[in-house]
This record gives C-alpha cells, structure tokens and sequence, in this order.
C-alpha cells in the first residue's frame, strides 16, 4: 500500500508568516518536537479558560503517570532537561526546604552526580550543564570509548547524590555499561540512578531495570504539549517535586501543559502502534522506490539506536558518482520551498537519514520529488558544496543569527 496522493495543509504557515517545513528530521526541539494528538490539544483548550489548584492537578498527574509507566509517582514539569535537573537536585536536597532554597551554590559535599563519559553528550544544551544547573559536581567515569566496572566504582563514595544515565541517540553507543548493570554497582553503594530517557517509546522498562527516576518528554513521540515528565520512586518524585519552591521555579509548568500531557499519556495507551508502524513503513517505501536509479548512493533502513521501534532510511552518497556530497543534497532540500528538513547529524560521514515519524499527509510524495531533483541535478548541473564547518556550528549559529 502506497501513502494517499493528498494535498499538504500549509494555510497555517502561510497565515501565521512561516516558512513550509517537512520535517523528516524526527522528533527534534528546533523544529517544535511532534505534531500534538487531538486528545491533548483538546485537553489544552479545555482547562485553558478554568482556574484549578496546580498541587491537586499534579496529584493526578501523578496517578496517571503512574498507571502509564509502573511507577510509585510521577509529576510534569517545563521540559525532559528541567526534569533532570530537578532529579539531580531531589537527590542532593531531599525534601528538605532549607537545603532545597540554598541551591545551587550552597549544596554541601553531598553533591558528586557520577556518569559515563560516553553519555556526556548536548542534546542542545550540555548534560553536563544540566547537572550543574542543579549544584551537581560532575564525576565522569572512564572514557567515550570504554567505561569497566571500576572505573564507576571507584567514583561511589559518601559524596555521591545520584549516578545519571542517558538514553538517546547523541550518546557513545558502544563500549559503555548498561544501564542494569550501572543501576547494580550505584545501588550497591546506596545511590540513586535518573535515566534520562527524554525521547523513548517504552514508558516502563527503565524503571524495570532499576532506575529509580526516568524522565521523558511529553512533546515527542507522545504527542504531547512542550513538558517533561518525572516518574519513579515516591521520595524522589516528591522530593523533585519540591524544587518548585528553588531552582524548579524557573521551570514551572502551565495548567495547560499538565493536562495536556496527562492527555497524551492516556492516548498513547490506546494507540494503534502496528498501525502507525505501517504507514512509516509505506513512507520508508516510497522514498526507496523515488532513490532507485541514481548512481552513487546507497540506501537502507537502520533502526533506532536506542530500541524504539522505529526504522529510519539512511542515504549514503559517494559524491565522486553521484555528482555532489550528502552535504550539498542536504543543503539543496532545506532551502526549497517547502523546505526538507533531514536527520544529519552524521553528514560527516557522507550520509543522512530520513525518519518517517512526523510525515503530515500529503507530505510524503512531495519528499519523494524533492529527494529525486536534487540527485538529478547532482549528477547533471551540480548542486553548491556547502562548507562542513557551517553545518557543523548549525546549532549556535541559528542563535547568534536571530535578530542578528
């Protein structure tokens, strides 16, 4: 089965003053994370025009993010990275008001956060500074290529609030410690372990695995509104909770938020996910079918690195046949109109991918053409070579050029 020849909606962009974008990226912050479910934006607009108590409301956040990951307890806060931050400053504070208002300059020597090399990654910002954010003291063990059991147990000691692991795609995906084997050394010197879980399907298997807080993002592939969601052991979360009142204030969710992420976690249950699995499936198809013929690519499907059922299609181009570099044909498809925005945080290596996740309808046959008039003109006319260090400061860039 093929996707529906249907017309792409752009009447919102074109109202609002915005670029048309494709997003075959995935689930990524810059480009607004995920296309919100029905149920949450319902859920948004309803509790919008009404005053409630945020305690009470978070207490039935808490049940049912409870009930959606097997967790004791749970909470919403502004985002995956507040949430973390909150966690690394629950296991220093506790629940104690004093100590929780003192943060983060005054935090005692209890406040060591240990953490593989190879998970001190940027997912936009730095772990390591949203560990600090909280008036953690980074311990690093091992290195990006090797962390062995020693070299995390040698950094447990009586000043360590909490051991931090980190489940994503940005992370060193080799010669790291798994994460139930991290949790057995952490808890065998009587410390906590927050997963930072921010962009995964499975709601319940970390927390299966030891973790005693797991934090995930609601506004990606839930569907929700911008939120972070913090579940795990009861003290933690009450304890996370409590950083409202200090550093969390910052970090403050709306009623709108909360109930929209409650919203999602209910949808995502009652999802049909063979079904979407599906429809990624005819997306990944039909750009196969649209890159068959030209020369000097190589294409397959990878899965996700970090487990989620999902596969994504990675286009390998060798720019001595195919005329231009992966780099070029990146840059060709993000400034037409509407603008391809691909996944290409290996374009260094020669290739991208194409994550069929966030395919509105109509989409997809407009990628398929796209996809095949830049590698035309790759091998006929050529398409400009951009520069790699360009793509590769992309991120600060887009800060230091707004209003620029």
């Amino acid at each position: 089965m093929k996707p529906r020849d249907t017309l792409p909606d752009w009447s919102f962009h074109d109202q609002a003053g915005l670029a048309r974008i494709i997003n075959v990226s995935g689930t990524m912050t810059s480009l607004g994370a995920s296309i919100c479910v029905p149920e949450a934006v319902a859920a948004a607009a309803e509790i919008l025009p009404h005053f409630v108590r945020i305690h009470e409301l978070q207490a039935r956040a808490s049940e049912v993010i409870a009930g959606s990951t097997g967790s004791e307890a749970g909470f919403i806060t502004a985002s995956s990275s507040a949430g973390l931050t909150l966690s690394i400053a629950a296991a220093i504070t506790g629940a104690n008001p004093g100590r929780i208002e003192r943060l983060p300059g005054d935090c005692g020597s209890g406040a060591e956060v240990v953490i593989q090399a190879g998970h001190l990654c940027d997912y936009g910002a730095t772990i390591r500074q949203a560990i600090e954010l909280a008036g953690g003291r980074v311990r690093p063990c091992g290195s990006v290529t090797q962390v062995l059991d020693y070299q995390v147990e040698a950094n447990l000691n009586g000043n360590t609030a909490a051991g931090v692991f980190v489940i994503s795609h940005h992370v060193v995906h080799y010669g790291q410690m798994p994460l139930a084997r991290f949790v057995e050394l952490c808890h065998g010197a009587g410390v906590p372990v927050i997963a930072d879980a921010a962009s995964e399907y499975d709601l319940k298997r970390f927390l299966a695995e030891g973790a005693d807080l797991v934090i995930y993002s609601a506004h990606k592939f839930l569907g929700g509104p911008t939120a972070g969601i913090v579940a795990g052991s009861r003290d933690l979360v009450r304890a996370a909770y409590m950083q409202n009142m200090g550093i969390g204030r910052g970090m403050k969710v709306g009623k709108e938020g909360i109930y929209g992420a409650m919203a999602a976690l209910r949808a995502w249950q009652l999802r049909d996910h063979a079904a979407i699995r599906r429809r990624e499936r005819e997306h990944l198809a039909c750009w196969e079918e649209a890159l068959a013929g030209f020369p000097g690519i190589a294409v397959r499907r990878v899965a996700d690195p970090t487990g989620n059922p999902l596969e994504r299609l990675e286009v390998a181009v060798d720019p001595t046949v195919a005329g231009a570099s992966a780099a070029a044909v990146v840059q060709a498809l993000a400034e037409g109109d509407p603008a391809v925005i691909v996944r290409d945080h290996e374009i260094e290596l020669g290739r991208f991918q194409l994550d069929p996740c966030n395919v509105a309808a109509g989409q997809t046959r407009i990628v398929a053409e796209r996809l095949r008039e830049a590698f035309a003109c790759a091998g006929s006319s050529g398409l400009p070579e951009p520069d790699l260090d360009r793509f590769r400061n992309g991120p600060v860039d887009g800060y230091r050029d707004w209003l620029a």
